[in-house]
């Protein structure tokens, strides 16, 4: 039964939450390791504060505690998991001592958001000390609701301590900007050219979507949105989704890291040979007009050319927009198509000449084509035609 019960308590302790501390919280802590340097406390839930072993040392330079021990504490200030304490009763004047020593060693310390003042937040650092946090060193991003904030504790670090401590100016984003720097380097390590990764868009542009992949902005241009023409980039993301892309481009000496979505989608060409053969009819639209030809859109991502040579039927024409229309309907004909490098080689055809667009009619290629006489003419024309060549 007591070994039952040993286990509940084993159990509940595992689930317990590590205790959050302000500067000058009292605790009775036992001592559960002492090295060269550290007396280390057990603060329950499985966490442990360190204490400088140098004030456990009397004036004959012994050490006055031993494993097993208890001690009372008050602590002093948080570097992530590790929780600094001391001895000594922690007055206003120790209190001061240790802010300016944090100061001028840029040491972090935990402290809670009192409340919002004009320009920034008013930190409660102990109970009779505050200090002031402006809104720009609060996040790296701005802030757009003050409120979420408030009453959370946080670590900072103290960037001007004056006037004795009547003036005290915390900052957090040395800390996020460590932490960043810190992950990016990992994640040089760990990322790879052609490796899928996880992340979430915090903005899109006209030129493509911004994409944070644990804590480095990566760019996902407009090109690898999709396999074919993206007119709205707005329409496919929004700040806030979660996508996944393959990084197709790594630049660590510019930080620049380029995604694309459209490599985590079927390719269409994969299937292009078998539904395009050569000298079929396909339906296809107008995408793009140049001075060498007209680029046809068979379905998204999968474009043929049109050579202007073609256009013409026989009249030299400078550009295909002289003949055609850009996002008119056509058919075309399949004169050869390149899996390899993705190109299709494009004719028009004859049921799709009548659907080419609203081009000038001076500039139809139908125009260039002269028309056959109707009829042979009469008996006496054919005589005049015969006495002239005589």
């Amino acid at each position: 039964m007591d070994d039952t019960k040993d286990f509940a308590d084993l159990l509940e302790e595992s689930f317990t939450k590590p205790r959050r501390f302000s500067v000058g919280d009292k605790v009775e802590a036992l001592v559960v390791k002492i090295s060269p340097e550290w007396v280390f406390i057990d603060l329950e839930a499985k966490s442990e504060g360190y204490i400088d072993k140098r004030e456990f040392i009397d004036e004959d330079g012994n050490l006055t505690i031993k494993e097993g021990d208890t001690v009372t504490a008050y602590f002093l200030s948080s570097r992530r998991s590790e929780r600094l304490f001391t001895t000594k009763l922690l007055t206003r004047k120790s209190v001061d001592e240790f802010l300016a020593n944090a100061y001028q060693n840029s040491i972090p310390l935990e402290a809670t958001v009192e409340k919002e003042i004009k320009g920034g937040f008013s930190i409660r650092i102990s109970a009779s000390t505050t200090g002031f946090c402006p809104y720009s060193q609060m996040d790296r991003r701005r802030i757009e609701n003050a409120a979420d904030y408030v009453g959370k504790k946080f670590d900072f670090v103290v960037i001007e301590y004056a006037e004795n401590g009547r003036r005290i100016v915390l900052s957090r984003r040395p800390i996020l900007e460590k932490i960043d720097r810190e992950r990016i380097a990992s994640l040089k390590v760990s990322l790879e050219k052609g490796m899928k990764v996880q992340g979430i868009v915090t903005s899109v542009r006209d030129f493509g979507a911004f994409v944070d992949i644990g804590g480095i902005s990566a760019l996902l241009p407009v090109s690898e949105m999709a396999w074919g023409r993206v007119d709205n980039t707005h329409s496919l993301f929004k700040p806030g989704d979660t996508i996944e892309a393959i990084i197709i481009g790594l630049d660590w000496e510019n930080d620049r890291v380029t995604l694309s979505f459209k490599d985590t989608l079927p390719d269409p060409w994969d299937e292009a040979v078998r539904k395009y053969p050569e000298d079929s009819i396909h339906k296809g639209k107008v995408a793009r007009l140049t001075d060498f030809g007209a680029f046809i859109t068979l379905e998204a991502g999968v474009d043929g050319l049109v050579h202007i040579s073609k256009l013409g039927r026989g009249k030299k024409i400078k550009h295909a927009g002289d003949v055609l229309a850009k996002d008119a309907e056509l058919d075309v004909r399949i004169e050869k198509i390149d899996r390899e490098n993705k190109k299709i080689s494009l004719d028009l055809a004859e049921a799709g000449r009548e659907k080419a667009g609203p081009a000038e009619k001076e500039g139809d290629y139908r125009n260039f084509i002269p028309e056959p006489p109707k009829t042979m003419g009469t008996l006496g024309d054919l005589m005049k035609k015969t006495k002239k060549r005589k």
